[in-house]
């Protein structure tokens, strides 16, 4: 079997080569790619599986990481014709419905368990003999698990030798100082949190939290007062009350106002 490794952590993608070579010794690894940019050219220089070739795939089955060092790995498939069956690796649930719109396997979170990387690859093999590439509605029946929230629902926060759940609900905003990232609860408290802003901000349900500027991601009802000030630009009073002032970005002013509108 030959196999194509997106990743863009190489300490991640030596494990899951070792964990490959355990299910296989004969596996061959063809490629290892570490942004959508390299995977892109790799995949139109070769070719593999592309509709109209009459040369066999060089690969016949890729593992690809969503977060890649410049960007989401959706973006490969928007830039070639690429058929060959995925197998994604992720620390994020929240891709997995857009993954298997797309030409995926199975979905695995890392760290990759080495029992689930052989239940996919033997699902994998099993559906292979049927046509080269297995039908979706099929893929989603056998990978079928209990619905999962399409959003996140709560973060886990590291507090000393303590871990607290804080539910998605009693969060009124989050905010980025320094390099560290913090989510604020309803009743004032600031914990720090182990993602970027820009991580939450495709976690949660757009619907209720809006990225009103680079600094500040913030619910709804944690919205008391908006001020308007000189050329259009908006003043947030939040509760609870920032030390910061929060201002709404001037290129996300038309989208505020139609998120409050919604």
């Amino acid at each position: 079997m030959n196999v194509v490794i997106i990743e863009d952590e190489a300490r991640t993608a030596r494990q899951l080569e070792r964990l490959l070579k355990k299910y296989d010794p004969a596996l061959h690894i063809v490629a290892q790619l570490p942004s959508v940019k390299e995977a892109v050219a790799w995949f139109n220089q070769h070719i593999s599986g592309q509709p109209g070739s009459d040369q066999p795939p060089l690969a016949d089955l890729a593992f690809m990481d969503i977060h890649l060092e410049d960007g989401l790995a959706f973006a490969i498939f928007e830039q070639t014709q690429l058929t060959l069956p995925i197998i994604f690796t992720t620390a994020y649930e929240e891709y997995m419905i857009k993954a298997f719109k797309v030409n995926s396997i199975d979905y695995l979170l890392k760290p990759v368990d080495y029992d689930e990387l052989a239940a996919a690859l033997d699902k994998f093999k099993a559906l292979r003999p049927q046509s080269g590439l297995p039908d979706l509605n099929s893929l989603l029946a056998l990978i079928q698990k209990p619905h999962e929230p399409a959003f996140k629902e709560r973060f886990m926060v590291s507090l000393g030798t303590r871990i607290r759940s804080v539910e998605v609900g009693d969060i009124a905003y989050f905010y980025s100082e320094e390099k560290a990232t913090f989510l604020v609860s309803k009743e004032g408290t600031s914990l720090p949190i182990e993602y970027s802003l820009d991580q939450i901000a495709g976690m949660l349900n757009p619907d209720r939290f809006f990225r009103v500027n680079r600094q500040f991601l913030v619910a709804r009802p944690a919205i008391q007062t908006i001020h308007a000030y000189s050329a259009g630009k908006l003043k947030l009073d939040l509760l609870p009350q920032s030390r910061h002032e929060v201002f709404v970005s001037m290129s996300r002013i038309t989208e505020f106002k139609d998120w409050l509108g919604r």
